[in-house]
């Protein structure tokens, strides 16, 4: 068949744009939804007011105030309400600055409501609720995309979702939804998530089984760990940076009671940063880094750490996705951790900038805040190569929005991969954006994971990341 010259053209065209356009397209957002105990603890609500901050990179589906073990007998959506009005009031500030932040009227509708009883007391025949009625809608949804459930409290009202969609569906359309969930708890605050984990053994769960709070990971945000940057989490900090002048969002950030925002890991992952593979807990990322296994036993409830009226801990019964430890070189104090909390507080310092960045977006003009950089790679995110072989690290064309200064710094992130040596980086990593790396001696494939950090000079310094994974062959 003869092409005329502008059908040519035309064939030209479309074979020159179609690539461009599905670069393009804006990559498919993650859909989350919040249970929290609400009003339990301020710390929920601290942990709102950051959520919300981020809320334009994801689809957010839910926001479900639950019980928990620390609030047995109160639901209380008005207070995810009361701060839903205080973002009403920046939200068209928030949007010189990025695109996607939805209205109160947007929002207003996904507040809901679990039963105001205790753990599995309000799961079974007869215990359905606003809450639960609506996590069933929005997984049966024909979107094949995960489901995020950031769980601040007790999930009753998802273990009651879950019940209700076992009974009322066919075993396959059951699989398939099961096959969306993603779950995060903040420890286990109900004995619905021991339920939820031997009923379900196929949904994706992260947790740091157990009631002592102090064995999990997610602490290691809101305390001031050995090694860690203490002074971004101090109440000082806090009413400098989020409380005071900064609009109506940061006068609804309430005072530490017991910590600050011990929420907030559950979806610290799920910001798109270049750093997290939400899909992948084992890579690490701001919301810390967790290992698919059986984790031994551990009674949380016992001897001295014995709680009345506390439930009692059981072994867990398949893997799950759960405490992982780091090595971490500490510049506060010149001294090396080796601990599941440093998964996160490693990370702490570019957290809080990040945090106190958007904060300032609530009141300031775009021109007058500062917003991070933009890392990029000169290469592929993943390449392989064999031992011996020399290799460059690329970050050009990273750039930064607001005309500032950056720095770069690239380093090998150990734990993420299999091989556990250390690469050796001549010259040494700081400032250089092209990094000569010589690939180590392997006696078989092994992964390294380098990561890009790419900081600004702004106020507050923001940061942004990508991840290189380089399979290393044997020669």
């Amino acid at each position: 068949m003869q092409l005329s010259n502008i059908s040519r053209k035309i064939l030209l065209l479309v074979i020159f744009f179609i690539p461009a356009l599905a670069f393009a397209q804006p990559a498919n957002k993650t859909r989350v939804v919040v249970l929290t105990d609400i009003e339990a603890d301020p710390d929920d609500a601290q942990s709102m007011v950051r959520f919300l901050l981020y809320s334009n990179q994801w689809d957010v589906e839910g926001l479900i105030a639950t019980t928990s073990i620390h609030q047995k007998t109160r639901v209380a959506p008005e207070s995810i309400d009361k701060i839903l009005l205080a973002y009403d009031k920046v939200q068209p500030n928030l949007l010189k600055h990025e695109k996607g932040y939805l209205t109160y009227e947007q929002l207003k509708p996904k507040v809901k409501k679990g039963l105001p009883v205790y753990g599995m007391e309000g799961v079974g025949e007869g215990k359905d609720s606003q809450g639960s009625d609506w996590i069933v809608q929005v997984l049966s949804k024909p979107d094949e995309r995960p489901v995020w459930f950031c769980v601040w409290g007790g999930p009753n009202t998802l273990a009651q979702a879950l019940w209700k969609i076992r009974a009322t569906k066919s075993a396959a359309e059951a699989e398939k939804i099961y096959k969306k969930i993603r779950v995060y708890t903040i420890s286990d605050q109900d004995d619905s998530g021991p339920w939820i984990r031997k009923n379900f053994p196929d949904i994706f769960f992260i947790v740091t089984p157990g009631y002592n709070y102090s064995y999990a990971t997610w602490t290691g945000l809101p305390f001031p760990a050995p090694g860690s940057n203490k002074e971004v989490v101090s109440n000082e900090w806090l009413a400098k940076n989020i409380q005071q002048g900064h609009g109506p969002l940061g006068a609804a950030y309430p005072d530490v009671a017991y910590g600050m925002e011990g929420d907030t890991p559950s979806f610290l992952n799920l910001i798109n940063n270049g750093l997290s593979n939400s899909e992948r807990p084992d890579f690490g990322g701001w919301g810390g880094r967790y290992e698919l296994y059986l984790p031994e036993f551990r009674d949380s409830n016992a001897g001295r750490f014995r709680r009345e009226g506390w439930p009692k801990d059981e072994p867990e019964t398949r893997p799950i996705w759960s405490n992982a430890n780091d090595s971490v070189f500490s510049a506060v104090d010149n001294q090396s951790y080796v601990n599941n909390q440093a998964t996160i507080w490693r990370w702490r310092e570019a957290i809080q900038n990040d945090f106190a960045a958007r904060m300032d977006w609530c009141t300031k003009a775009s021109k007058e805040a500062n917003h991070a950089p933009i890392a990029k790679l000169a290469h592929a995110d993943a390449f392989t190569v064999k031992s011996g072989e020399q290799f460059h690290l690329n970050a050009d064309g990273s750039s930064d929005p607001d005309g500032d200064s950056m720095s770069f710094l690239w380093f090998q992130y150990q734990e993420a991969g299999t091989y556990k040596g250390n690469v050796s980086f001549r010259p040494y990593a700081s400032n250089l954006y092209d990094l000569p790396v010589t690939a180590p001696a392997v006696s078989k494939p092994e992964t390294i994971h380098f990561i890009l950090q790419v900081k600004d000079k702004g106020t507050p310094a923001l940061v942004s990341y990508k991840r290189v994974i380089v399979t290393v062959l044997p020669q």
